[in-house]
């Protein structure tokens, strides 16, 4: 019999699941049918909100924290392949807005501390931490100021990577300005973690970038983004 946290976690993930908005994230993407025969390239790690359901159901996720891990998965992936400002991408972003909101209250009825260090781990949780990785190194001013500039030579496609996983993991290190359709990145209020990961991916883009203008060059591109 399921103890009362999980019993109200598949409540809301099976409230979720329910709404009629959240149709197209109740089953795999059928990509094949679909014709989206890059779906596979760029989205590595599918999701969908009803396999969630049934791991949940099967006591297959160890915490709380694990499950909401695949529940922001899916909304991730979504933003990830769909373009900014796309119906999608909208739905999405205001899924996943819903679905916090309420996992924050879970965790404070339940007393169950929230996760630290951002997606795409396995976090602490209201039953113990099982974690043997140590705490990301605080950033320098150095690293955070190389980091912004780093953020105006990687693609346009590169820097919405960069967003989405900040967006899902680290939502305090974006603003978004709707009015201008920009968005911008306080390097500031990035984690620690987050800053190790997004800052890894960014750094390897310019390396990537510069091999490729030993043979070429090009103009500089334009980003919708700005830095603090």
């Amino acid at each position: 019999m399921p103890s009362q946290e999980w019993t109200l976690m598949g409540k809301l993930v099976s409230q979720i699941y329910s709404r009629a908005d959240a149709e197209p994230f109740r089953e795999p993407v059928d990509w094949k049918t679909l014709g989206l025969f890059d779906y596979p390239q760029l989205i590595k790690k599918p999701m969908d909100l009803g396999q969630i359901k049934k791991k949940i159901e099967k006591e297959q996720y160890t915490t709380l924290h694990d499950a909401a891990e695949d529940v922001r998965l899916v909304w991730k992936n979504c933003m990830q392949y769909n373009a900014d400002g796309s119906d999608f991408f909208k739905l999405a972003d205001s899924l996943k807005k819903r679905f916090e909101d309420r996992y924050a209250k879970l965790l404070k009825e339940l007393n169950i501390p929230p996760q630290t260090g951002g997606s795409g781990g396995t976090g602490g949780s209201g039953s113990g931490s099982s974690s043997g990785r140590g705490a990301a190194p605080v950033p320098t001013l150095d690293e955070k100021r190389t980091f912004a500039k780093n953020l105006y030579k990687i693609s346009k496609e590169e820097l919405g990577k960069v967003i989405v996983d900040l967006d899902a993991g680290c939502p305090e290190a974006i603003t978004k300005n709707s009015a201008e359709d920009q968005v911008e990145i306080n390097v500031d209020n990035i984690t620690p973690e987050s800053f190790q990961s997004v800052n890894t991916y960014v750094s390897k883009c310019v390396s990537d970038a510069s091999g490729r203008k030993k043979k070429s060059t090009g103009g500089n591109k334009t980003k919708k983004a700005r830095t603090s």
